[in-house]
C-alpha cells in the first residue's frame, strides 16, 4: 500500500501572502472609493481647494512628526530585545522594527511577526524565546494610547461617545498581557472551557509565562513613556494639519480624535484599520462642526502621512532586512 507524502506547507506561504495582499488592495480600494463618493458628494472643488492649502513644507513637517514616533517605538523594540537577551545591535533592531511595517496590513497585524523570524536567523534566539516581544510591544502601545485617549478626554472641551469605554478596553487589555500569572489563568481556562487545540494552548501558556521577563516597572515605564511621546507627535501632526486647513477645534480634541479613530479602526481586525478609522475619523470631525470637504481632506493626508508612510518606509526596509538575515545566516550555517 502506497503511503502519501507528508503535505509540504512551504507553498501555502506565497498563497497566503496573495491572500493578504488581495485582502488589502480591496479594502483600499472600498476606502478609495468611498472618499472620491463623499469629495463628489461635498464638490470636488471644495475639497480641492482644501488639499491646495499644503504645500511641501507642511507635508514634511507631518511625516516628520510620524518618523519621530515610528523611531521611538524602534527604540522601545531595541530595549525589549534587550531585556530578552539579545545581542547588542541598536541599527538591527530598527531594522526589524521598520521592515515589519510593511506587514503591517496584514489582518491583526500578524505578518509583523517577520520579525521575530528576522531574530532567529541573525541572532539565532529562537522563536519561543523572542515571540513575547510582539505581545508586550502591543500592549506597550494599547497603554500609551489608553493614556493620551483619556488625558486628551479630560482636557477637550467636548467629549467622544464610547471613547471611555474604548481606552479601558485597550488600558485592560494591557493591562492582561503584562501580567503573565493573569494571562497563562485565562489561557488556561479557555482551553479548559473549549477543551480544543492542545499544543495551540500549551504554546500560549509558555508565551505568557515569558512575558514575566518584561515585567520590570523601570522597563514598562520606560517602555510606555516611549509610546505616549510618540503617539502624541501623531496628535501634533494631525492638530497642525487641521489648523493648515483652517479649522482649529483644538490640540487636544484633535489628538482625542485621531487616537479614538486608530483604536477603533484596529478593534475592526481590518489591515491597517482600513475603512475603520477613516470612517471613525469623518464621523467625529463632522461632529465637531468641520465642513465634509474638510473632514475628507483631513482624513486622507493623516492617513497617507502615518499609515501608508509607515508602510512605504517597510516597503523599503523589508528587503533589506530579509536579504541580511538570510546572508547571516548562510554565513552561520557554512562555518
Amino acid at each position: 500500500m502506497m503511503t502519501r507524502p507528508a503535505p509540504s506547507f512551504a507553498r501555502f506561504g506565497p498563497l497566503r501572502r496573495w491572500r493578504d495582499s488581495a485582502l488589502m488592495v480591496g479594502l483600499l480600494a472600498l476606502v478609495i472609493a468611498g472618499l472620491i463618493g463623499l469629495a463628489a458628494a461635498t464638490g470636488w472643488d471644495e475639497t480641492r481647494a482644501q488639499l491646495m492649502r499644503l504645500g511641501p513644507i507642511q507635508i514634511l513637517a507631518l511625516l516628520g512628526l510620524s518618523a519621530v514616533n515610528y523611531l521611538l517605538r524602534a527604540l522601545r523594540w531595541h530595549l525589549f530585545g534587550r531585556r530578552i537577551g539579545l545581542p547588542p545591535g541598536l541599527w538591527r533592531d530598527i531594522r526589524h522594527f521598520l521592515g515589519g511595517f510593511l506587514m503591517s496590513v496584514t489582518p491583526g497585524r500578524l505578518g509583523e511577526l517577520v520579525r521575530i523570524r528576522w531574530i532567529r536567523r541573525e541572532t539565532g534566539v529562537s522563536m519561543a524565546r523572542s515571540a513575547p516581544l510582539f505581545l508586550v510591544d502591543r500592549a506597550a502601545d494599547l497603554v500609551a494610547m489608553a493614556l493620551i485617549l483619556g488625558g486628551a478626554l479630560a482636557l477637550s472641551a467636548d467629549g467622544i461617545a464610547g471613547a471611555l469605554p474604548l481606552a479601558g478596553l485597550a488600558l485592560a487589555t494591557a493591562v492582561i498581557v503584562t501580567r503573565p500569572r493573569l494571562l497563562a489563568y485565562l489561557v488556561t481556562r479557555t482551553y479548559r472551557t473549549l477543551g480544543c487545540c492542545p499544543r495551540l494552548f500549551a504554546r500560549l501558556r509558555a508565551m505568557a509565562r515569558a512575558l514575566r521577563q518584561f515585567s520590570h516597572s523601570g522597563l514598562l515605564a520606560a517602555a510606555v513613556g516611549l509610546g505616549v511621546v510618540g503617539w502624541m507627535a501623531e496628535g501634533v501632526a494631525f492638530h497642525l494639519l487641521l489648523v493648515w486647513l483652517g479649522a482649529d477645534i483644538g490640540f487636544w480634541a484633535a489628538t482625542a480624535i485621531f487616537i479614538f479613530a486608530t483604536l477603533a479602526g484596529g478593534l475592526t481586525g481590518a489591515p491597517g484599520g482600513l475603512g475603520g478609522a477613516e470612517a471613525a475619523m469623518i464621523a467625529l470631525l463632522t461632529l465637531e462642526g468641520l465642513p465634509p470637504e474638510t473632514s475628507i481632506a483631513a482624513t486622507a493626508v493623516i492617513r497617507v502621512t502615518t499609515l501608508w508612510f509607515a508602510i512605504g518606509i517597510g516597503a523599503v526596509v523589508f528587503p533589506i532586512a530579509e536579504r541580511m538575515s538570510k546572508g547571516m545566516m548562510d554565513a552561520v550555517e557554512n562555518r
